[in-house]
C-alpha cells in the first residue's frame, strides 16, 4: 500500500480531532485550489450538505483573499437561512493561514460561531 501523502496525513489528523469534539455540530468544511475557494457546512449525521458557497460564477471570483472574505460572508449568510448558527471549523489538509484565515474570519463576522 503505498504511503500517505503529508497532505492526506494532516486531512486525517483534523478530522479525527473534529469527531471528537463535534458534539453533533454540523462540519464547515474549506476547500482551495489555484483558482477557487469553496465552503460547505455538512450535517455528518445525515450525510447532507446543509449549505454551500464557492468562487464559482461570483463577480469577485478568483482565488484571492478578498474572494475568500466574500465566500465566508457567503456561507454565513447561507447557513443563518438553512438555521445553522453553530459548526466545527474543518479546514482539511490547509494550514489555518492566508485564504483559510480569511474565509474564517468573515463566517465568523457574519454570525457562525465555531
Amino acid at each position: 500500500m503505498a504511503k500517505l501523502s503529508l497532505f492526506e496525513r494532516r486531512r486525517q489528523r483534523v478530522r479525527t480531532a473534529l469527531k471528537s469534539r463535534a458534539g453533533g455540530k454540523p462540519r464547515l468544511s474549506v476547500h482551495r485550489t489555484g483558482k477557487h475557494i469553496y465552503a460547505q457546512i455538512i450535517d455528518d449525521a445525515a450525510g447532507k450538505t446543509v449549505a454551500a458557497a464557492s468562487t464559482l460564477g461570483a463577480e469577485n471570483s478568483g482565488a484571492n483573499i478578498d474572494a475568500a472574505k466574500s465566500v465566508g460572508k457567503d456561507i454565513a449568510a447561507a447557513a443563518k437561512k438553512a438555521g445553522v448558527t453553530t459548526v466545527v471549523f474543518d479546514r482539511g489538509g490547509f494550514l489555518f493561514h492566508g485564504r483559510v484565515k480569511a474565509l474564517a474570519d468573515a463566517a465568523r463576522e457574519g454570525g457562525l460561531e465555531f
